[in-house]
């Protein structure tokens, strides 16, 4: 097809596409966050694409609902090198895409793919490239494709592993990462109406078929227990599990602010007891949880170690624990403090 000819036919598959998702259907605290006049807003847009239909639904959100932001809106493609030539073909669809709707495109591929990756190792090196392309381009805003049934996964994941409101609060709309910020305005949507609107559309998309094996443990979520949780359930439980999201977001929010009242931290980095004296131990958990990120080379402590701490810090009892390279948490004089090793 000639490139005017392409053009033609995606932005008319893209206004189609847009009248079956309207920007009203998109997460509200991303229209909000889209509003402001703040740095990140104002500047370069970054999509993550993959070619899928999630990523692609997203690409044509953006470029139909926000057209005044095409000219600062950069695509980027990861390619794993995983799936040989079906990973090849991947990147040539998502060229062939942004070049008919004229969006910019960033493309990367991992030099140290290899066979049998883990999937955490797929996702870090995912990462990092996006933010070495969000730098190239300037861009503080990072948009990511996940949807509602991308909820109801992460959940079930992070409860296999005890996470707390932070964890159980992801993914989230709009989540601040140091400078940048990611933006997920699908979340409303589940995957199945994103394909049926991409299809009313005429829209084709790249399938990755290492999506219906059972080597990660989000496929196995995705294909045995979500199904079978949906008919346990006899409802929506994806649904139930995108709203229990957003009420736990709250609440996280509402411990982040509890503890900032509670000003515990204190020059030098110590750590206030007094200021978090009668607060409830969950408060006093997220109080806890902060002083040791501040903490280089703490990450070694125990679950068992941590609740152990977290108990002394409570009392404000006397207390003088490894915390591995970074030396010890010590508890005295009602301020909790680092201790270098001897």
């Amino acid at each position: 097809m000639k490139p005017v000819a392409e053009r033609a036919a995606w932005e008319r598959k893209a206004a189609l596409f847009a009248a079956a998702v309207p920007r009203a259907r998109l997460h509200r605290a991303v229209l909000a966050w889209a509003c402001r006049r703040t740095a990140a807003a104002r500047g370069p847009w970054v999509v993550a694409f993959s070619g899928g239909a999630d990523s692609l639904a997203l690409l044509l959100a953006l470029w139909t609902h926000w057209p005044r932001r095409r000219r600062v809106l950069m695509a980027v493609h990861f390619n794993h090198r995983l799936r040989g030539s079906a990973a090849a073909a991947d990147e040539r669809f998502c060229r062939s895409v942004c070049r008919a709707l004229g969006v910019r495109l960033y493309v990367g591929r991992w030099a140290r793919a290899r066979a049998g990756a883990s999937e955490e190792e797929a996702r870090e090196a995912r990462f990092a490239f996006l933010g070495k392309a969000m730098k190239a381009a300037g861009a503080r805003a990072l948009w990511l494709g996940h949807h509602q049934s991308d909820v109801a996964e992460t959940m079930l994941m992070r409860l296999a592993r005890g996470s707390g409101a932070s964890g159980l609060a992801a993914p989230r709309p709009v989540q601040k990462v140091a400078e940048r910020v990611h933006l997920r305005p699908l979340l409303g949507l589940k995957k199945e109406a994103i394909a049926a609107a991409l299809r009313a559309a005429g829209v084709k998309w790249m399938e990755d078929r290492t999506n219906t094996g059972r080597g990660y443990f989000r496929n196995r979520i995705r294909l045995d227990v979500v199904p079978a949780w949906q008919k346990a359930a006899g409802r929506d439980a994806i649904a139930g599990a995108a709203l229990a999201r957003e009420l736990i977001e709250e609440d996280d929010e509402a411990l982040e602010a509890w503890v900032a009242k509670c000003r515990p931290f204190e020059r030098g980095g110590r750590l206030s007891l007094a200021r978090l004296a009668g607060c409830p131990r969950a408060v006093v958990r997220r109080a806890l949880r902060r002083w040791l990120l501040r903490q280089s080379g703490a990450e070694g402590l125990s679950r068992q170690g941590f609740e152990d701490l977290l108990d002394a810090v409570i009392a404000g009892r006397p207390t003088r624990r490894s915390l591995g390279r970074a030396g010890f948490a010590v508890i005295r004089g009602g301020r909790l403090h680092r201790q270098a090793s001897s």
